[in-house]
């Protein structure tokens, strides 16, 4: 995996709003293809993000995509509508939490 995805997923905790994600409870498993992909797994509980570099079993969503449409997507390059819209972006499980995971996070 690239240093840039990960660097950017490993971020991600440090850039976690708390009182824009509120008392929400979360487990998004984030599977990224292609030649920098990987298994990443968001916790998101009692108001923290964590991170974890794994394939996990029992989660509310999965959203599988090329891991350079998530670095444009978290840099705001990508709109996540459109990319979802046309396949970029692949949701199982609950898709409206998807739509407000970005804005839970500084970006």
């Amino acid at each position: 995996m690239s240093s840039a995805v990960r660097e950017m997923i490993e971020k991600m905790p440090n850039s976690f709003l708390p009182d824009k994600a509120g008392d929400a409870k979360a487990r998004i498993q984030l599977d990224l293809t292609g030649d920098e992909g990987g298994a990443w797994l968001l916790d998101i509980a009692n108001r923290q993000c964590t991170v974890k570099e794994e394939k996990a079993s029992q989660v509310d969503v999965t959203v599988t995509m090329d891991a350079n449409d998530f670095v444009a997507l978290y840099s705001n390059k990508l709109n996540p509508v459109q990319a979802f819209m046309t396949g970029r972006i692949k949701v199982a499980g609950n898709v409206g939490m998807v739509m407000q995971l970005l804005n839970w996070f500084d970006r």
